[in-house]
């Protein structure tokens, strides 16, 4: 006879009957926990004979995947040690243009001071307007 899934069936060795027991609610929603778990990682058998031919056929490409995705990242990271060869940090360029006398802002200190000469109320109506231009460039920027 068919037993309801998340039974608990032995064999007893006295009568040699097999008895089933329906779990408690307590457990039973434990048990329905954990079963959600298993589908969601996955089907784990440690017995090697019972692997079927899709089943490792499925291994195999997601080691397949996974061995792409960090090839992926590998090489992802040594163009970034690569153009970090090719160019300075900023703050080591401001350096060098402090030396030669000019002063290197961010877009970010560009915004800044524009925002701060448009609500000056010592700016006119022309440099107000200017303001804004410039304004709307470095926005559109970003």
């Amino acid at each position: 006879q068919a037993v309801p899934a998340g039974s608990h069936v032995r064999l007893n060795l006295q009568t040699g009957e097999r008895e089933a027991k329906l779990p408690d609610r307590e457990n039973w929603e434990r048990d329905k926990r954990e079963e959600r778990r298993r589908k969601r990682l996955g089907k784990v058998d440690v017995d090697a004979n019972s692997f079927t031919s899709e089943e490792l056929k499925k291994a195999l490409a997601k080691m397949k995947e996974n061995e792409k995705a960090e090839r992926k990242v590998s090489f992802l990271f040594l163009k970034q040690c690569t153009v970090r060869k090719k160019f300075r940090p900023i703050e080591q360029l401001k350096e060098e243009f402090e030396k030669l006398n000019m002063k290197m802002e961010t877009d970010y200190e560009i915004m800044v001071k524009l925002i701060s000469k448009f609500n000056s109320s010592a700016s006119t109506l022309d440099e107000k307007v200017a303001a804004l231009y410039d304004l709307e460039y470095y926005v559109h920027q970003v």
